[in-house]
């Protein structure tokens, strides 16, 4: 979530969170959600990147995580820690890797064979 009222994003983001916090899954039980901060916005060539702290994939042991160079990086490493107890929650920095609109789960898809 957002937590600045300033950021362009921010009414979107809480309206998104008041909407899966009303959401059930099909025995009708309340979903958990676990809000994630999100990372100061992160622009290229005047064009704002889509960072998030979302964005992570979990492998064997691990989940990375990206990372942005900011205070945050760490707060959202602790939440996805409590999340992953078992596995070992590793920050990477990913600034240059978002300048391409993703990060590490986007970039571990698979393509299909031609």
């Amino acid at each position: 979530v957002e937590d600045d009222p300033r950021d362009e994003n921010f009414e979107a983001l809480q309206e998104n969170l008041r909407r899966l916090e009303r959401m059930t899954d099909q025995a009708g039980r309340p979903l958990r959600v676990v809000p994630l901060p999100m990372p100061p916005p992160v622009y290229y060539e005047g064009e704002r990147l889509p960072a998030s702290y979302a964005n992570f994939y979990i492998a064997n042991g691990v989940v990375l995580v990206p990372a942005y160079e900011a205070a945050r990086d760490e707060v959202a490493r602790q939440v996805l820690q409590s999340l992953f107890p078992a596995r070992r929650v590793i920050l990477i920095e990913s600034r240059d890797l978002v300048w391409g609109l993703g990060s590490f789960h986007c970039v571990t898809q698979q393509w299909p064979a031609c």
